[in-house]
């Protein structure tokens, strides 16, 4: 188990900011030592909230050909044929993951290939599970080939979630399982599959970034 790098800053200043008020309000209130030791303990607790969310479990791959895995943790809130409008143009199999703010939160390649379109799209912030998320909220819209099938993969962000993290461009290459981006503080993931893919999962399942077997090609 590690600490994202994407946390490391914010824990800094967080436990500097923490620190000094506590320190303050000692120095401040010194017969006050209920105040403190309630305000500690708050203190930490905010501050175990913060880490666990920015916690790095080191996992196995589960590394299958011919099979997507989970882009991320967190659990199946849509499995639906739809009208993928923004590159597709097509109908395609949907599989959606919300990450909740308890769910590791980095963002893993569902299967190796060529990254063929990368776009980020700044947006609104409305909930995950709106209907309109996948279209209006703040996303990045990634393309993966293989083989000649594409799957395209769309980190969206929610009400709480205002910072994407992506690590990949255009022209890179795609392993399964490895890293490619980050949410902070929950949201969803969109994969769009071809109509002939067997969805291997069901509404309200738990996933496992990387492990998690969402479909079969």
């Amino acid at each position: 188990m590690t600490i994202h790098k994407e946390g490391k800053s914010l824990l800094i200043t967080l436990s500097l900011a923490l620190i000094i008020f506590n320190y303050g309000l000692t120095y401040f209130f010194p017969d006050a030592k209920l105040a403190v030791n309630v305000s500690i303990f708050f203190s930490v607790v905010l501050f175990l909230i913060v880490l666990q969310f920015f916690r790095l479990p080191n996992i196995k791959i589960n590394k299958k050909d011919n099979c997507i895995l989970a882009p991320a943790d967190g659990k199946v809130v849509v499995i639906e044929n739809t009208i993928e409008k923004e590159y597709f143009q097509a109908e395609r199999k949907q599989v959606s993951i919300f990450m909740s703010p308890v769910n590791v939160h980095n963002n893993r390649f569902p299967m190796s290939g060529i990254i063929t379109l990368f776009r980020y799209h700044a947006g609104k912030y409305l909930a995950a599970w709106h209907p309109k998320a996948s279209t209006e909220n703040e996303r990045t819209t990634m393309v993966i080939e293989k083989d000649g099938v594409e799957i395209l993969v769309r980190q969206i962000a929610g009400a709480l979630a205002r910072r994407i993290r992506w690590y990949v461009d255009e022209g890179d290459a795609a392993e399964q399982g490895k890293e490619y981006g980050f949410i902070k503080f929950g949201s969803r993931v969109d994969v769009f599959l071809p109509m002939d893919a067997e969805i291997c999962v069901d509404i309200d399942q738990k996933t496992k970034g990387g492990q998690t077997v969402i479909a079969q090609l």
